[in-house]
């Protein structure tokens, strides 16, 4: 099979594995008054992440025992968890949007280089001047778009519905991260007509480029 049909195929295989993930979110969240699965699916992913860093890391068995003991506590508490599974995503969308936010807001700090500027690095292999202003602001635009995401689900989930909250959590947020790529890639068209690298580009740069930052003199 040819690698442009693989990487196609495991695009839309990521794309309806996403939505579907989604789907079940709201279903489980916000229409549902109790739910195993539903509090399986929120904490899977967690759970995953956990799992593979404490494996991966040197010190594998100082790191399971705790994965353990916190396993061990879920299935005491899984009543309880399975009857509150609008406030594990909750927990979920918040806790994921802030790291965000704080990934990107803190390499806007003195001494570091904004995240995106490292993107940029990473696809070009050099920053002009004028790219570097206008990573910058993109660094900026991504901090306070995670913020305000951040802010608009406690204010939905603190005082709208949780129909409401699941909706604008589960349902929309992929979608205006999707059309945050969009905009920055039209924005960039425009201010810098000669980089013609593409959303998928910078996605693959992100995904190769460490979150944390490393200082200028470090570097």
């Amino acid at each position: 099979m040819r690698p442009a049909v693989v990487r196609v195929a495991r695009g839309l295989a990521i794309a309806v594995a996403v939505i579907a993930w989604a789907v079940a979110a709201h279903y489980t969240s916000a229409l549902v008054d109790e739910s195993s699965w539903g509090a399986l699916l929120a904490i899977a992913p967690f759970a995953v992440i956990a799992a593979g860093f404490a494996w991966q890391s040197t010190r594998r068995g100082l790191m399971l025992a705790p994965l353990a003991a916190a396993t061990l506590a879920l299935a005491l508490a899984w009543p309880t968890l399975a009857r509150n599974v609008g406030w594990l995503y909750f927990v979920q969308h918040v806790g994921t949007n802030l790291l965000l936010g704080l990934g990107f807001g803190r390499t806007l700090a003195a001494g570091h280089e904004p995240l995106c500027t490292r993107v940029a690095r990473t696809i070009h292999g050099a920053v002009s001047p004028a790219l570097a202003r206008y990573t910058r602001q993109v660094t900026v635009a991504w901090t306070m778009f995670f913020a305000a995401t951040v802010a608009i689900s406690c204010l939905l989930f603190a005082f709208g519905t949780i129909e409401a909250w699941s909706t604008f959590a589960n349902l929309l947020t992929m979608p205006l991260v999707g059309l945050m790529f969009l905009g920055e890639y039209l924005v960039r068209l425009k201010l810098l007509p000669d980089d013609r690298s593409s959303i998928l580009d910078a996605v693959r740069a992100y995904r190769r480029t460490s979150p944390t930052a490393t200082p200028v003199n470090e570097r």
